[in-house]
């Protein structure tokens, strides 16, 4: 063999070599390549399981701050469904709305709504969404906050919304909630002496027993109770419940936004009319003369 033949065969060696070092080296970027992207894929998983399971937070029992957008549905019924919602599915008569003449009640220097309920409570569950959409009309919500009933009463775990540290401030009146159990039946707030009054004077039964809910409108309407079943909020999510309230012909709305209208004519009636942009609506005028 020449010297020329063995140059070329030596060359064409190392080139093979070098060849296969590269694929070689190529070959074990790309396993660490897919190594990587798999644990990253594992992270971004992880973390979405986690701030998913935050927002929605659909174990019964515990609390959860509703997703802005969620939350936005509940404050931003549009007028149009309200109006054309009425009086929706409620009864005509027997409802738990009774107008009182008492010392005015305020707080703040404005009329004052008091409500007492419970975490626990069904009924308080199904009021909670009521009154979220009428105070929207009136002022602004700090964060909302989910929850359900319990899981041992009727219509168990009911989904609702949580009253207990809730922000709300409004030019035309000062809401005062007060959750005084929670889902497990203890003690949570505490009601006042004064408090207690109103709420047996106005909301005792024939046992002498005061009951959830109590809405006491500046001491010239008080609801004694709830003004449609739970029924209807039955196996839903915050969302889902949130997601209907727009529909003047779903279920849901035709009972929490009909609910609401009378809670907007007995705030607008403790307010003197005040917004008129509220309170002159004529979903609201129809209902002034039965709060």
């Amino acid at each position: 063999m020449s010297k020329a033949t063995r140059n070329r065969a030596r060359n064409a060696r190392e080139r093979i070599a070098e060849q296969q070092a590269a694929a070689k080296r190529a070959e074990q970027r790309r396993r660490l390549l897919i190594v990587g992207g798999s644990v990253g894929l594992v992270i971004v998983i992880v973390v979405a399981f986690i701030v998913f399971k935050g927002l929605s937070n659909t174990k019964p029992g515990q609390h959860g701050q509703l997703p802005k957008a969620v939350a936005q549905k509940v404050t931003g019924v549009p007028d149009s469904t309200l109006s054309a919602i009425g009086t929706g599915d409620l009864a005509k008569s027997g409802l738990p709305v009774k107008p009182i003449t008492d010392t005015a009640l305020t707080s703040a220097n404005k009329p004052e709504m008091l409500y007492i309920g419970a975490e626990y409570c069904p009924y308080c569950a199904a009021m909670r969404w009521s009154m979220a959409v009428a105070l929207s009309k009136f002022g602004t919500f700090g964060a909302l906050k989910g929850i359900y009933s319990s899981a041992t009463d009727v219509y168990p775990n009911t989904p609702t919304l949580t009253f207990h540290d809730q922000k709300y401030s409004s030019p035309y009146l000062t809401f005062t909630p007060i959750e005084h159990q929670t889902v497990d039946s203890k003690p949570l707030q505490p009601v006042s002496k004064a408090q207690q009054a109103l709420w047996g004077k106005y909301d005792t039964n024939s046992q002498g027993q005061v009951g959830y809910p109590f809405i006491d409108f500046g001491n010239k309407t008080v609801i004694t109770g709830p003004l449609f079943s739970p029924q209807v909020l039955h196996g839903l999510t915050w969302a889902q419940v949130a997601s209907k309230l727009k529909d003047p012909n779903d279920p849901v709305a035709k009972n929490v936004d009909a609910a609401a209208n009378y809670i907007t004519a007995a705030i607008c009636k403790m307010t003197a009319g005040k917004p008129g942009s509220v309170c002159t609506a004529p979903q609201v005028k129809a209902l002034s003369g039965k709060v």
